[in-house]
């Protein structure tokens, strides 16, 4: 089992290596050309990349063995007990534990002035654990999943109206730093075991959906405290840039962090492992080679995770606020908005749960979605968003003017694409709003307002509610061309064949972005 862990993890380090190379490159022609940076944060920087590349490899293995299978034995065994009121209790428990695991809202809960951290640490967790409730009822009783988000989000912006502007940004943003490598594996994972016990067509498809449903309760949850706590006139901490003479003073800086993250993640992980096993004990009763191997996977899941986090917060965040204030500095500041959207496209690429995201989706569709129209499809969302945030920032627009907009587009989308591009596009926007989005482009976001002399709170907060909005029209965009080219494919079939071709089981490979055209099996003729 060693040795093939081994050649996995290779293979993983190989993934995230391709991921993290195109932003690391950009940051590196960025500090010899435009934005020349200190020697030591330059070295700083990439130490961290080095950090992230393996973390992210061993916790992408990790998750395949651990988080995945935990995920759909939890939801296969709460839905075989046909006890309603358990699988509530159970819903809204996992949803909890796991968002308070979540390291990005940590992240998010420090920058937030005048409130307690625990205070929006819980009522975000209390708002996924309701929405997860939700998701799994809509599994079992298998409503719209368009009509659950119309009503939602008509709540959200509804609401809206009446909390405080200064509030608005981070109440969106929290929405997507939940959804991030802890909890997206594990959300993924309970739905399609929750699924797996429906015998009809739609099963599959209604598994998707949790990760976009999950992401509306934290927004209500931070709104309902913007209306009960007063936010303005919060200061916002900035980054501190460190300094960095020698080697030794490198080394020091990442390993005295460490401890740090490593506490963070056993904080995160235990009680999802306690957990699992107590469910072990009194309802699963996995075998002990299941048990062995998931054990493994917690391993490398904790591992990565240490690597990851420690890597992107102490060599991305600084280098990203500090090239995003002097870009702001600059007499042509409106540089940043093509810069950022070059940065958004390739950023995405380097989050722990879109690789997560590809693979289940390749995997429920029967490769009908391959992962590379998928990646794109957000690649170009996030290019999209992060570019919006800047011109955002420079121009000084309020963030309300993107979202209700771009929100409503992708509501009336759901009634013209299929509804799994529906379910896989708005589980995509929590999905692409990770790490890496809260350790480098937020902290540019900070930047970049700081040098053109915005409010932080008002201008900079909110990168991540564009980030999670944007792939919600990409992809259902994507499902557009899908359903053209399937009636297109329909068309040229001869008169009198009959040709079924649900989404689920069509083994053709689409390949949207090279224009390639559906082809059906040589006994079609």
């Amino acid at each position: 089992m060693f040795r093939n862990s081994r050649t996995i993890l290779f293979s993983k380090v190989k993934e995230s290596l391709a991921s993290v190379v195109p932003i690391a490159a950009i940051v590196f022609i960025l500090c010899f050309t435009v934005v020349p940076v200190p020697t030591d944060l330059l070295m700083t920087f990439v130490f961290g990349v080095a950090m992230v590349i393996i973390g992210m490899g061993m916790f992408t293995l990790g998750a395949d063995l651990s988080m995945t299978p935990v995920g759909e034995h939890i939801g296969s065994a709460v839905t075989k007990s046909r006890k309603l009121w358990f699988i509530v209790l159970i819903s809204f428990f996992v949803g909890g534990i796991v968002t308070i695991s979540e390291p990005d809202l940590q992240v998010l809960a420090e920058q937030v002035p005048n409130i307690p951290n625990q205070v929006i640490v819980f009522s975000v967790a209390g708002g996924v654990g309701l929405f997860l409730v939700v998701a799994m009822l809509r599994i079992l009783f298998k409503w719209k999943l368009n009509y659950l988000l119309i009503f939602f989000y008509a709540v959200v912006f509804g609401l809206a109206i009446f909390v405080p502007k200064s509030f608005l940004a981070v109440a969106f943003d929290s929405g997507g730093v939940t959804t991030g490598p802890m909890t997206v594996p594990f959300i993924m994972a309970l739905g399609v075991g929750v699924a797996s016990i429906r015998s009809d067509s739609d099963a599959q498809n209604d598994s998707f959906g949790l990760v976009a449903l999950c992401s509306v309760g934290p927004i209500l949850a931070v709104m309902l405290l913007g209306l009960f706590f007063r936010v303005e006139g919060g200061n916002y901490t900035p980054v501190e840039i460190p300094t960095v003479e020698t080697s030794r003073d490198l080394w020091n800086l990442f390993s005295h962090e460490i401890p740090e993250y490593i506490l963070e993640v056993v904080k995160a992980l235990l009680p999802i492992m306690v957990f699992f096993a107590l469910f072990q004990i009194f309802r699963l009763k996995l075998k002990k080679e299941n048990i062995y191997r998931i054990s493994v996977g917690f391993i490398y899941t904790f591992v990565g995770l240490v690597l990851f986090l420690c890597g992107a917060n102490v060599g991305f965040m600084t280098v990203g606020n500090y090239i995003g204030r002097e870009l702001g500095g600059l007499s042509y500041s409106w540089i940043v908005v093509p810069l950022g959207a070059l940065i958004g496209y390739f950023i995405v690429t380097a989050e722990p749960a879109v690789h997560v995201l590809n693979k289940q989706v390749y995997e429920m569709t029967s490769g009908a979605i391959p992962a590379k129209a998928l990646s794109t499809s957000l690649s170009i969302g996030v290019a999209v968003s992060v570019g919006l945030s800047m011109l955002r920032i420079v121009a000084d627009i309020p963030i309300m003017y993107f979202l209700v907009p771009g929100y409503f587009i992708a509501i009336v989308l759901t009634f013209f694409v299929p509804p799994i591009f529906t379910a896989i596009a708005f589980d995509s926007g929590g999905v692409a709003s990770g790490p890496m989005t809260a350790t480098f482009l937020l902290p540019m976001s900070i930047g970049v307002c700081t040098g053109v002399g915005g409010d932080v709170v008002t201008g900079a907060f909110g990168v991540v509610a564009m980030v999670a909005m944007t792939p919600l029209i990409t992809i259902q965009i994507l499902g557009l061309m899908y359903k053209i080219k399937l009636r297109k494919a329909e068309a040229e079939v001869p008169a009198g064949v009959q040709v079924e071709l649900p989404i689920d089981v069509i083994e053709t490979e689409i390949d949207i972005f090279d224009n390639t055209i559906f082809e059906l099996e040589d006994g079609d003729e």
